[in-house]
């Protein structure tokens, strides 16, 4: 936005919408969308549940899981909004396996380890990379389930990778070639950011987000706490503002669960 200053003008980058329905308001209908979170930690709750009142479907996403039946990303795949996850963990989710194994819905079952690494590429413009990570198994040959024929047969496998050998330290290693990821949006969830983007996660909530955030061609943040420019110390950043497109503050009473308390009898 330009905004005139005696005869000068000069760029504000305020990059903070009202609301989280507006901030998700042109995700269209067959989207890919990169989000962040670990089980139910950092879960972008608030844009996820905008998305949905939305009824935005047909989505391809990006996650290391889908979250649960009735919370995260899972409230989007019981809707039926989802088409195909890109994910390394799929536990948790009863809806989730009955979906896959119907033939409802596609699953690419990526190693967490190679799923970090291509939302990081695909932010940091690689286009590919190299690694051990799967030489040998399906990952690298091929024949991985991707979506069932409902029948108990596998409609879509997935394909072979390219498979080369390197001189490393201790000698010849075989490495599979991983593409990098890039989505059309991303959604995150924050603890804190100021108008301009940057951001600060918290604890075990920080995980998948920043990588989420990189990849996302928009990517829209929701903070706990919105602060001013300069408020946050450089050094405290975790992702800098140019990779964040549009910012909603969401409050700090928001709800937060987990997925399985396990607490020792007392005593014990």
């Amino acid at each position: 936005m330009l905004v005139k200053t005696d005869t000068r003008e000069c760029a504000v980058i305020d990059k903070t919408v009202a609301s989280a329905v507006e901030a998700v308001a042109d995700i269209p209908d067959g989207a890919s969308l990169a989000v962040g979170g670990f089980g139910l930690s950092g879960n972008p709750i608030v844009l996820i549940e905008a998305l949905l009142a939305q009824g935005t479907r047909d989505l391809s996403v990006v996650s290391n899981n889908c979250g649960v039946d009735d919370w995260g990303l899972g409230v989007l795949l019981r809707a039926r909004r989802i088409r195909k996850m890109t994910s390394s963990y799929v536990g948790e989710n009863k809806e989730f396996e009955r979906q896959f194994l119907s033939g409802e819905l596609e699953l690419e079952l990526t190693p967490q380890g190679t799923l970090a690494e291509k939302l990081r590429a695909g932010g940091a413009g690689i286009a590919a990379f190299y690694t051990q990570t799967g030489v040998g198994t399906q990952v690298a040959e091929g024949g991985l389930p991707r979506r069932y024929d409902g029948s108990g047969g596998v409609a879509v496998a997935s394909a072979p990778k390219d498979v080369r050998t390197f001189d490393v330290a201790g000698g010849a290693k075989e490495f599979v070639l991983e593409e990098a990821i890039t989505t059309d949006f991303a959604l995150v969830h924050a603890l804190r950011g100021d108008r301009h983007g940057n951001l600060v996660f918290t604890k075990a909530a920080r995980n998948f987000n920043p990588l989420a955030a990189m990849a996302g061609r928009i990517c829209i943040a929701q903070v706990e706490e919105l602060v001013e420019p300069g408020a946050l110390d450089p050094d405290a950043v975790h992702l800098p503002g140019v990779f964040v497109h549009r910012i909603v503050a969401v409050g700090s009473d928001i709800e937060k669960r987990i997925e399985r308390r396990t607490v020792a009898a007392e005593g014990k």
